[in-house]
């Protein structure tokens, strides 16, 4: 990353704070939500029973660090199976089609993850850690979907499976 783009990133978080990133529920459910930049749908999705039947909740803004942030923690929870991704996906950085491509495809030598088009998909996560990730989950595509009644239903036809 350039200084621009540092200076860039600070002053978004000035601008637009975002504190809420992670909310634990059901700690033996094996199923983790990612509602990418859909922050009114992450707390939604925090102040409903659904938390009862999930692991987690979490955002996913960026396409490198948010990313690394995301696979060290779910490898670090060896219950966590299934990641939903629901919520409108971020604006330019595209977090949720890198996360997307990198469950497909893996990282290329260099650390970037193949066939992203987001403009800065290096991560710092080793090819190992990934792989670990890549054969521990699954990933439920439902990007776009910010109906909560619709990612209840889904997340209940998860725990019939």
């Amino acid at each position: 990353m350039n200084i621009v783009e540092n200076i860039a990133g600070e002053i978004c978080k000035i601008i637009l704070p975002i504190n809420e990133e992670v909310f634990f529920g059901n700690s033996k459910s094996s199923i983790a939500v990612c509602t990418l930049s859909s922050m009114k749908l992450l707390k939604k999705i925090s102040n409903s029973s659904l938390m009862s039947e999930i692991n987690l909740v979490g955002r996913l803004l960026s396409e490198n660090k948010g990313i690394d942030s995301l696979i060290k923690h779910v490898i670090s929870k060896k219950n966590i199976k299934t990641i939903l991704i629901c919520g409108k996906d971020t604006m330019g950085h595209r977090s949720g089609h890198s996360l997307l491509k990198l469950y497909e495809n893996g990282i290329d030598s260099n650390g970037r993850i193949i066939d992203s088009s987001s403009p800065d998909p290096i991560l710092t996560v080793t090819k190992f850690e990934i792989q670990t990730f890549q054969k521990q989950i699954t990933i439920i595509n439902k990007t776009g979907e910010t109906d909560i009644l619709e990612i209840n239903r889904s997340v209940n036809s998860l725990l019939k499976t």
